[in-house]
């Protein structure tokens, strides 16, 4: 079975930041680490080259291919800042329709500034993945 290419990495997550050239999504990576610090309770760290993640969490799937990923995590592309798995649960729905502008797809949320959300909404998304990932390990 194939081995995750996305793993913790020794990179830190301020050089990866502050090395973003678009003012506007390095200050909203900026503001994701203090939301995402502040509804997971931890660190932020670098997972493989371009994704900031808090905390950990194994999954295994029915298929039998199991891993570790960040509890919450979130990359800033070049088209949008991608917050990962926020968007797929069915009790996302009411959140999202209340978050602003966003795309969503296989349960990340695309974002391309993050004043064209609510932060507060972001957070309560954040928060309720998180609890939904520990309630599952």
């Amino acid at each position: 079975m194939a081995e995750n290419k996305t793993k913790p990495t020794e990179v830190t997550v301020s050089s990866f930041i502050d090395a973003i050239t678009d003012e506007t999504r390095r200050a909203d990576a900026k503001a994701l680490v203090k939301l995402m610090q502040s509804a997971s309770g931890e660190k932020p760290k670098m997972w493989g080259p371009a994704i900031v993640g808090f905390g950990s969490h194994h999954y295994k799937y029915e298929s039998g291919r199991e891993g570790d990923s960040p509890i919450a995590a979130f990359s800033p592309r070049k088209a949008a800042t991608v917050v990962y798995g926020v968007a797929g649960a069915e009790s996302a729905a009411g959140l999202l329709a209340k978050l602003g502008k966003h795309t969503t797809g296989k349960g990340c949320l695309y974002i391309k500034k993050l004043s064209d959300i609510d932060p507060k909404v972001l957070s309560a998304l954040v928060a309720k993945a998180i609890t939904a990932k520990r309630a599952r390990t």
